[in-house]
C-alpha cells in the first residue's frame, strides 16, 4: 500500500466527520449562507439594484431576487467581461466557465475565488466517502484518469475562460498530479477523435485504476481500446476498480459498459454544473446524491407543475417533499442570484437529504398535453432492456412526430443498439406499457385515440457520435438531450437510419 492510499483514510475520516456535522443541521446551515451571501454582496451591483440591504428574511428575498435564467444575467456578465468590478459578486471572478448546450447559445458563467473551492473540494470529497466507506483506498496508488475538455485558458480583462474540467484540471491537488492521466498536451488537443487516440496511446500500457467521464464517452474510449486489443478492459487495466461519472443518467449506459469492462466495478455519480457543484453519491449501494449544503450555495426548489407560472411557489430545503419533482434554483458565492440552472430534482431520502437528477426544464415533451419528462423515458427503456436481456444500448433520444405521412401522430424513439432485441416490436409493446404506466396524460391520449403507440427508428452505429461530431460538440462535457419538444435533433438523426 503506498502512501497516497494510507494517508487517505485519516483524511477521508475528518471529511466525512465534519459532512455529518453539517448534515444535522441542515436548514440551519442553508439560512446561514443565505444571509451570509446577501451580506457580502450587498454592496455589488446587483444588490444595490434588488436592494438587498433591505432582505431581513427568506419572503424578503424571494420579494427582492426573481427567479432567472442566463438571458436575465447576460447584461451584468457584459459589464463584468468589459472589465467592471464588484457587478455580481464583490471584486471580479476568478474564471468565467464557457459553456453551451445542444441547443442554446453560449454562457459565461462565473466563478470566483471562494466558489472554486466548491468545485474542486467535492471531487475530493466524493472520493474520500468512498474511501471512508469500503475502506479502499489503493486505487489511489495507480494511475487515474479524466476524460476531460482542454485546459487551454483565454483571458480578458484579468479573468480566465475555459470550459469547467479544464479549469479544474488546474486545480487538480498536487499529490494526484503524478499519477494524473492523460498529459497536459494531450488534454489541449480540441478534435475529440484525434484527443482520444491519445489518450489510448498514453494509457494502453499503463496501470489504470479510476476512469471518470460522462458515460458516452468513456463508452467511445472503450470501444476504441477493445479494436485496438480484442481484449475486455479488465484484462487491460487489471488494477481498474472505480468507474466515477456524472452528467447523464448512467441507467441506459451501465449494461454496455459493464460487458465492455467484463467485470462489475463500484461506481460513484456526481452532480457537477459550471454553475456549481451540488451534490455526489455518499453510500454504495444507496439511491440519489447527498445534497451538499454547506459549500457556498443557498438552494431553492420549485414544484415543476408551476415552473412556468408566472409567481411559482419557492422553497427551501427545510420544505421539500420526498418523490416530488422540482425545478433547482441555486444562489452562489460567485454572484449568481436566483439562478435556474435548468436541472430537475427529486428527493429520495431527507435525512439526510439525497437526490436524483430526473430532468431538465427545457427537455421535455408536450406535443398534446402530455408532458413527458426524462425520468419517465428513462425508466421505461430501462424496463424493457430489463425485459430484453439480449439488449445493448448505446444512445437514445425521443421526440414528437406531430404530422406523420399517414395515420395519429406519435412519439418517436429514435435509437442506437450495440445489440438489438430479437423482438424489436415487443421491445416497443413493453416501451410503450411502461410509458403509459409512468405518464397519466400520455395514457389517456393512447386510450383517447389522439396519439398511437411510440414508434422506433433504429439508428445505423455512431449515429450519435456523427450527428454530435456535425454540431461541434463530440466529447468532454456534452451530452445528447434524452428527449426534444421539437425535431430539430431528430429530423437530423433520421437521416441515419
Amino acid at each position: 500500500m503506498g502512501i497516497r492510499s494510507i494517508l487517505s483514510k485519516p483524511l477521508a475520516a475528518y471529511v466525512v466527520a465534519k459532512q455529518k456535522k453539517w448534515m444535522a443541521r441542515s436548514a440551519e446551515v442553508q439560512a446561514g449562507w443565505r444571509k451570509t451571501l446577501v451580506e457580502k454582496a450587498t454592496d455589488t451591483a446587483f444588490g444595490k439594484d434588488h436592494y438587498f440591504k433591505d432582505i431581513r428574511s427568506y419572503d424578503d428575498f424571494k420579494q427582492a431576487v426573481a427567479v432567472r435564467d442566463y438571458e436575465d444575467i447576460k447584461d451584468y456578465i457584459s459589464q463584468i467581461l468589459d472589465g467592471r468590478e464588484d457587478v455580481l459578486w464583490p471584486g471580479k471572478p476568478l474564471y468565467f466557465a464557457k459553456t453551451s448546450g445542444t441547443t442554446s447559445g453560449t454562457k459565461f458563467i462565473p466563478i470566483s475565488k471562494e466558489s472554486i473551492h466548491n468545485h474542486i473540494n467535492s471531487t475530493k470529497n466524493a472520493l474520500l466517502n468512498y474511501i471512508h466507506e469500503t475502506g479502499k483506498s489503493q486505487f489511489l496508488d495507480h494511475k487515474l484518469i479524466f476524460l476531460s475538455g482542454s485546459p487551454e485558458l483565454k483571458e480578458k480583462n484579468g479573468i480566465h475562460i475555459g470550459r469547467l474540467s479544464g479549469i479544474s484540471t488546474h486545480h487538480v491537488p498536487a499529490y494526484l498530479q503524478s499519477n494524473r492521466m492523460p498529459s497536459f498536451e494531450t488534454n489541449c488537443i480540441e478534435d475529440w477523435e484525434e484527443k482520444l487516440e491519445k489518450i489510448i496511446d498514453e494509457t494502453i500500457n499503463q496501470p489504470m485504476s479510476l476512469i471518470s467521464g460522462i458515460p458516452p464517452w468513456v463508452q467511445m474510449y472503450f470501444d476504441r481500446i477493445q479494436a485496438r486489443t480484442g481484449k475486455k478492459i479488465k484484462d487491460v487495466f487489471p488494477n481498474f476498480e472505480l468507474f466515477v461519472y456524472g452528467g447523464v443518467n448512467f441507467e441506459p449506459y451501465r449494461a454496455k459498459l459493464y460487458e465492455s469492462i467484463g467485470k462489475k466495478i463500484d461506481s460513484v455519480e456526481l452532480f457537477p454544473a459550471s454553475e456549481g457543484f451540488f451534490a455526489y453519491q455518499d453510500k454504495q449501494g444507496d439511491p440519489g446524491m447527498l445534497l451538499l449544503l454547506d459549500t457556498g450555495i443557498f438552494y431553492e426548489f420549485i414544484p415543476i407543475d408551476e415552473y412556468f407560472n408566472e409567481k411559482p411557489t419557492r422553497l427551501s430545503i427545510e420544505q421539500v417533499e420526498l418523490g416530488k419533482n422540482y425545478a433547482l434554483v441555486i444562489n452562489n458565492n460567485a454572484g449568481l442570484w436566483g439562478y435556474s440552472i435548468g436541472d430537475t430534482v427529486k428527493f429520495v431520502s431527507l435525512n439526510p437529504y439525497r437526490v436524483i437528477v430526473s430532468g431538465r426544464i427545457k427537455h421535455f415533451i408536450s406535443a398534446f398535453g402530455e408532458h413527458v419528462i426524462g425520468e419517465e423515458v428513462e425508466k421505461a427503456m430501462k424496463f424493457a432492456c430489463e425485459r430484453h436481456p439480449e439488449v445493448e444500448l448505446i444512445e437514445f433520444t425521443v421526440a414528437p412526430m406531430v404530422s406523420p405521412a399517414e395515420g395519429l401522430p406519435y412519439h418517436e424513439w429514435l435509437i442506437e443498439f450495440a445489440t438489438p432485441p430479437k423482438n424489436i416490436a415487443q421491445f416497443a409493446e413493453d416501451l410503450d406499457k411502461r410509458m403509459t404506466e409512468l405518464n397519466v396524460y400520455y395514457d389517456d391520449l393512447i386510450t383517447g385515440s389522439i396519439l398511437q403507440r411510440l414508434v422506433i427508428t433504429p439508428l445505423q452505429r455512431d449515429a450519435f457520435i456523427t450527428f454530435m461530431r456535425s454540431q461541434g460538440k463530440l466529447g468532454g462535457q456534452n451530452k445528447v438531450p434524452r428527449l426534444s419538444n421539437d425535431r430539430k435533433i431528430a429530423d437530423v438523426l433520421g437521416k441515419m437510419v
